[in-house]
């Protein structure tokens, strides 16, 4: 089964140790499934780092990345609950990502999902969507573990959206990410395929410059409608 749509919505959070029990609870008995209800959402997951920082990795995908600045769902970010509020009060880390997906090659639901973050050159992007759709992310969905891979790239003027709305997610967006779903039935795999398949050398030749961010994470909870 493919994923849900062609927007996505990536959250990358952590808490305090002390503050954890209520974290994974307000995510679990209230948080996923206010946001499963939205109009436009379909399905969401949450995932704890197995090899990875932050710790805590939340995905929301939706009809398409325009469901993320509606304007049902940037009120409901302006007036959150007071669960809501106490717990987003005590983040020490939050990071917040709109994708338009632009390939899915997905198949069910992994127990486990490695997370690949790079910023290539604009003008290479025809080059990066060939070799990534042609070649990285088959080579990776055929390796032992694997059940699927899919990319897309944040897209900046919804990523910024909730600020204009003066609501509380941020910060603001500045540059355009790409982001690299590797989904297995263990973490050794979707680990190893990111470590094997993206590794500077094969993302230079789309301009990226920094070394790409790769996090591995198990599954914790997720829900859908």
């Amino acid at each position: 089964m493919a994923l849900r749509g062609k927007g996505m919505l990536v959250v990358f959070n952590e808490v305090k140790p002390r503050d954890e029990r209520d974290f994974n609870e307000w995510y679990n008995r209230e948080h996923i499934d206010e946001r499963v209800n939205l109009p436009g959402f379909h399905r969401a997951r949450r995932y704890v780092a197995v090899r990875a920082t932050p710790k805590y990795l939340a995905t929301y995908e939706c009809n398409g990345v325009s469901d993320l600045a509606a304007p049902g769902y940037l009120a409901l970010l302006a007036n959150q609950t007071p669960w809501t509020q106490a717990v987003m009060a005590r983040f020490t880390h939050f990071n917040r990502m709109t994708l338009r997906m632009q390939i899915d090659q997905t198949h069910g639901v992994g127990g486990a999902i490695t997370v690949v973050r790079f910023v290539p050159d604009p003008a290479r992007r025809r080059e990066l969507l060939e070799w990534l759709r042609g070649t990285a992310l088959p080579r990776a969905v055929k390796r032992p573990g694997m059940l699927g891979a899919a990319a897309g790239e944040n897209d900046l003027e919804i990523a910024n959206a909730p600020m204009q709305q003066k609501s509380m997610d941020h910060p603001r967006a500045d540059e355009v990410e790409w982001v690299v779903l590797l989904e297995g039935a263990e973490a050794a795999a979707t680990s190893a395929t990111a470590r094997l398949l993206f590794k500077p050398s094969a993302l230079k030749p789309f301009g990226v410059e920094a070394t790409p961010v790769i996090g591995t994470y198990r599954l914790l909870y997720g829900n859908q409608r």
